[in-house]
């Protein structure tokens, strides 16, 4: 019985990891722009 609470433990630990590495990315601004990726292949690298 000891084990189940030692592996909720180590859940909770992982589960608040990522939900900080989630936060973190979101006050960086990784999600900001999700349009311009996916039509930056279509764009000619000679334009500037």
């Amino acid at each position: 019985m000891s084990a189940l609470y030692i592996l909720i433990l180590v859940s909770l630990v992982v589960a608040l990891g990522f939900l900080g590495a989630f936060i973190w990315s979101v006050r960086k601004g990784h999600f900001d722009d999700d349009y311009t990726p996916a039509i930056r292949i279509l764009l000619d690298e000679d334009e500037k």
